[in-house]
């Protein structure tokens, strides 16, 4: 029998996900109510509208993100965002370094990090002291042939100063980057599936996707 755990968190309308970056706005374009006009008694529908920046709950980087001439959301084939092999690394809340993860196979993987993080997720200690990916374990993940890597933190890198490592490398190897995920304490660390596929927007960077793995 197989179990699925969703690893993703809810988009709620004014729940900010990234310090600086503005929460989404969920409503109604058309509410049930409105909609009745249109149709005979007793059928209704509801159309929502939703603005947000596309770096919004838990979502999938592509290498559009980090470099403006690589390919977008649309572009990822769907091999580095579906029934992945997965294998998970518990950090304890520690970032992820090199002694960590190179004694273990993760070639065509999807490397998920559990750091414990996302317990913090919509209060303001989410966005303080982050663990994140070390540059040295990006750039071992990348040799190692890694399909894709996912965290359940603020961002898969320091954001102490300017540069961005992880996801220059990362990104550059056309390994997509799930950020803000959940729930990782509910996978083994091996013999799972992994699933994060977003909507195929052309021009987009990133975009919120419904992670889940399965389990047997």
């Amino acid at each position: 029998m197989l179990n699925l755990v969703d690893l993703s968190h809810r988009v709620i309308s004014g729940q900010q996900t990234y310090p600086g970056l503005p929460a989404p706005t969920v409503s109604a374009y058309l509410s049930h109510q409105d909609s009745r006009s249109h149709y005979t008694n007793g059928t209704e529908f509801h159309i929502g509208e939703i603005c947000m920046v596309m770096n919004t709950g838990t979502y999938v980087d592509a290498p559009f993100h980090r470099y403006r001439n690589r390919g977008d959301i649309s572009q990822i084939e769907l091999q580095r965002l579906a029934n992945l092999d997965g294998i998970c690394f518990r950090t304890r809340g520690a970032s992820l370094d090199l002694a960590a993860v190179s004694r273990f196979d993760v070639r065509n993987k999807a490397v998920l990090i559990h750091t414990g993080w996302s317990q913090h997720w919509g209060s303001p200690e989410y966005f303080r002291g982050h663990p994140f990916v070390t540059r040295e374990a990006a750039a071992w993940l990348v040799q190692a042939g890694a399909a894709h890597v996912g965290i359940d933190s603020l961002n898969i890198d320091s954001i102490d100063g300017g540069q961005r490592p992880v996801h220059s490398l990362l990104l550059e190897a056309d390994i997509p980057i799930t950020e803000h995920l959940c729930n990782l304490d509910r996978i083994p660390e091996q013999g799972f599936r992994y699933f994060a596929v977003p909507v195929k927007v052309v021009g987009a960077g990133s975009f919120p996707v419904r992670a889940f793995a399965l389990v047997p």
